[in-house]
């Protein structure tokens, strides 16, 4: 859990590190949605599966950054712009509900 959270944290220090929070940008907002969406589908459809938290977080987090990856894909395979910050935004918004939910969650029996 403290490797996550560590991750996060050197993902939102170096994305402050340039001239604007990369948060601030509405197309940011929406990939840190989506991350969240898809950080939260994964996470659900490993722990329903498998009642492990630890390995349903890593379903989440690899959720959120493959969808990021794919969808920056898609964008250069259409003709789009291809940015690493927008895939930055969708693995922080994964990352963010990896840590936080988990929290609140009640044990399995």
């Amino acid at each position: 859990m403290k490797q996550i959270f560590l991750i996060v944290l050197f993902m939102l220090t170096t994305s402050m590190s340039g001239q604007s929070f990369i948060l601030q940008e509405k197309d940011k907002q929406i990939h840190f949605a989506a991350g969240i969406a898809v950080g939260a589908l994964g996470y659900h459809w490993s722990y329903k599966k498998h009642g492990n938290k630890t390995r349903a977080q890593i379903t989440a987090m690899a959720a959120s950054i493959s969808a990021g990856i794919l969808k920056e894909l898609y964008d250069n395979r259409t003709g789009g712009t291809v940015e690493g910050r927008d895939v930055l935004a969708t693995s922080m918004g994964g990352a963010l509900f990896t840590i936080t939910i988990p929290l609140f969650q009640k044990k399995k029996k």
